[in-house]
């Protein structure tokens, strides 16, 4: 691990001393600069960052993770029955919230991190930097066509398939391409907060049209006897239903008061939580064993339009707030500290217009050019969602004991902390490698059943 740096939240720097695209903690191991939050004083910025308040934040966190996750639990319910899908649900919402925890703290001992790739350097060094940096860009784009293929699904649903798909892809990549072109998250707030609100009415009228529309004979079970492949085949919907950490940095980082972080993620996963366990277990009783994934089609057709129709706009949000986010981590990388951050200049824009295309453009090529995205984005979500979401923050919590709390003494004091951590940082690792088994024999199987599509195809 990195040797710890002081912290100073206040400290002062002079910008020119500074190597752009380091982080500050590079700079100071060379005694230029102490460190401080990213953007730091914005008193005379022209792009001020920090503005958000933890209501807000919230709300991106819900129309980042509520998004898609919702949409394959109750498949996830069918396969291994009501009581071990609840127990996992309730569980896993209660770990995210714990892993949360790490990493906010985490951030606020060391607020010159302003995303996952300046965690790994702090804790890692250089490679860790570009591990955590290169993995979390992947996994935003990647996120971005999911939404894109989400969004096609709407509109070829509330169309009756009346354009080809591939158009639709790129009518909805358009979209989410401008609404990412805001340069701080605050000129976002407000679709964020409608994102959350749209999803969550496309949740309960989902639930009130499958009420009102049970399947005759539908088979409703407690638990299913299953092979430890189809059981975690079915279980990553849960896991990987709270995977929004690999955000959170980013969104503290343009908070007013990142001190209220921790209040955004109680409302979070107190509400996603909630939400899940009601909305599989009300859509898989109503519909039983055949509910589809998502579980939007498994609804009669009228129901199904309604709900589409209000998914549509967070599908259309989400993608551009994962868009901004890959754009984001890439711009600040070049160009953190320098007033390209802060101010109009044709260079900046032209790097952030231009990210934030990349970041949409690459995300539709592989969502319409590449039969087997959606396989490929289980494992993305395995190989790095299992460590944002979960394993990492043990990490977090381990290198601060040790580095600001006594080193090897202080972990053996706090020895259930650290136990806690290190069974977090397994089960991470344990999330990672049996994620990837089921994604991998995913694919093969579809090769091998022949479901696999062509590319550019309607």
């Amino acid at each position: 691990m990195a040797a710890a740096a002081t912290v100073d939240s206040k400290a002062e720097f002079t910008s020119s001393e500074v190597r752009f695209g380091a982080p500050p903690s590079e700079n100071t191991e060379k005694g230029t600069v102490l460190l401080e939050d990213v953007f730091g004083d914005e008193e005379d910025h022209d792009i001020r960052y920090k503005t958000l308040s933890w209501p807000f934040v919230a709300a991106f966190m819900i129309a980042e993770i509520v998004s898609n996750g919702m949409l394959t639990l109750p498949n996830a319910m069918a396969v291994v029955g009501i009581v071990p899908s609840l127990i996992l649900t309730i569980f896993l919402g209660v770990f995210a919230l714990y892993t949360a925890k790490l990493l906010i703290d985490f951030k606020l001992n060391h607020p010159e991190v302003h995303n996952m790739g300046d965690a790994g350097f702090i804790m890692f060094g250089p490679i860790g930097r570009e591990i955590f940096s290169i993995g979390t860009i992947i996994f935003a784009v990647f996120a971005v066509g999911s939404e894109i293929l989400s969004g096609q699904l709407a509109l070829s649903m509330l169309s009756n398939n009346g354009l080809c798909a591939v158009v639709f892809l790129a009518i909805f990549s358009v979209a989410i391409f401008l609404l990412s072109l805001p340069r701080t998250l605050s000129g976002l707030n407000w679709l964020g907060f409608l994102s959350a609100v749209f999803i969550t009415v496309c949740g309960f009228l989902a639930m009130v049209g499958a009420g009102a529309n049970p399947v005759p004979g539908r088979i409703v079970v407690a638990t299913v006897p299953t092979t430890f492949y189809e059981a975690f085949l079915a279980i990553t919907g849960p896991v990987f239903s709270y995977a929004g950490h690999f955000m959170f940095f980013i969104l503290i980082s343009e908070m007013r008061k990142p001190q209220d972080a921790m209040k955004a993620a109680w409302v979070l996963q107190g509400f996603s939580t909630a939400f899940y366990a009601v909305f599989s277990l009300v859509v898989y009783v109503y519909i039983g064993s055949t509910v589809a994934s998502p579980a939007l089609v498994s609804l009669p057709p009228v129901w199904s339009k309604i709900t589409f129709a209000m998914g549509l706009v967070n599908f259309l949000i989400s993608g551009a707030l994962y868009a901004h986010v890959a754009a984001k981590l890439v711009f600040v990388r070049f160009f953190r500290r320098s007033r390209h951050v802060y101010s109009h200049t044709m260079l900046g824009w032209t790097v952030w217009v231009s990210l934030c295309f990349v970041s949409t453009a690459i995300a539709f090529v592989f969502a319409t050019a590449v039969p087997i995205f959606s396989y490929l984005a289980g494992i993305t979500a395995s190989l790095f969602a299992s460590w944002y979401t979960y394993g990492i923050a043990g990490f977090f919590w381990l290198y601060d004991t040790f580095h600001l709390k006594g080193g090897a003494e202080g972990l053996k004091r706090r020895w259930f902390g650290t136990v806690l951590a290190a069974s977090t940082v397994l089960a991470g690792a344990f999330m990672c490698i049996a994620g990837t088994y089921v994604s991998a024999k995913l694919i093969a199987d579809a090769y091998r059943e022949g479901l696999v599509g062509k590319p550019f195809t309607c």
